[in-house]
């Protein structure tokens, strides 16, 4: 089986001291991404490079202390990408491809961090325009390889994917133009939202992240934020998904998702 893991750290340095990487090398996890990383190499390398037997590539963001992403795996990949080619988001680094090519396939497995546009207008602005750019790249990709997108993409789809969908319309993360970009990823592009197509009904177990504010957690006032996106016969190989709450290491929860595969 290929266990893949999704886990927005809300600060690297910070989940380790939760206990992270503890539970990480009990996991035998063969690929895990990483968000929000809010760290610079001089604080990862030597550090939180290598846990157990995988090994991590990283995009950093050129402003310290912001976003970033890493992709950990136990094989060595045939080349790392770092980035998409658009300069303003890349510079954010929300973009980290392993990819495996072997004489009968080319595969990769990525870790994204789409941006927020909770802080005002300004942002989800910057977050529409990310989401132009990735739609066509996504499409891109899937012409050439296999893959499994894995991170926070700061959009819940369905009303079924967070607590107060009624109250959230006019938020960022529930907007219509954001849900509908999310629909055609999945409708017309062609990719899969994986954990949906495991537990295509459930509601309060789906969440991935809840808010700090109040009593959120304690209440299950959450939201589904993060994804395992994969093309057709990737996704079609996913056999459980599984969100871990039993432990905080962020205000995310890892998604872990078994795969009938190998890399």
């Amino acid at each position: 089986m290929l266990r893949v893991i999704s886990a927005n750290l809300n600060g690297i340095r910070s989940a380790s001291t939760k206990g992270f990487f503890e539970w990480l090398t009990g996991q035998h996890a063969a690929a895990v991404g990483v968000q929000e990383v809010k760290a610079q190499n001089e604080h990862v390398d030597g550090v939180f490079c290598s846990p157990g037997n995988l090994k991590g590539q990283f995009h950093f963001a050129q402003k310290k202390g912001y976003s970033g992403v890493g992709m950990y795996t136990q094989d060595k990949p045939s080349a790392v990408i770092r980035g998409i080619g658009v300069p303003e988001f890349d510079d954010e680094g929300r973009w980290v491809e392993a990819r495996f090519d072997r004489a009968d396939r080319k595969f990769s497995i990525i870790s994204c961090y789409f941006p927020s546009g909770s802080s005002g207008e300004e942002r989800q602005q910057a977050k529409f325009r990310f989401l132009d750019v990735l739609y066509p790249h996504l499409l891109a990709l899937k012409t050439e390889r296999e893959f499994i997108l894995v991170g926070d993409v700061n959009i819940a789809h369905k009303e079924a994917d967070l607590k107060n969908w009624k109250g959230n319309k006019k938020n960022s993360g529930f907007l219509p133009e954001e849900r509908a970009w999310m629909s055609k990823l999945f409708d017309q592009a062609g990719l899969v939202d994986v954990y949906r197509q495991l537990h295509p009904d459930t509601t309060d177990e789906c969440y991935t992240w809840w808010s700090n504010r109040g009593q959120a957690y304690a209440n299950n006032v959450g939201w589904r934020l993060d994804y395992q996106i994969a093309t057709p016969a990737l996704a079609a190989l996913a056999r459980t998904a599984s969100i871990f709450k039993t432990q905080r290491f962020s205000d995310h929860a890892p998604l872990i998702i078994d795969y009938d595969t190998t890399l």
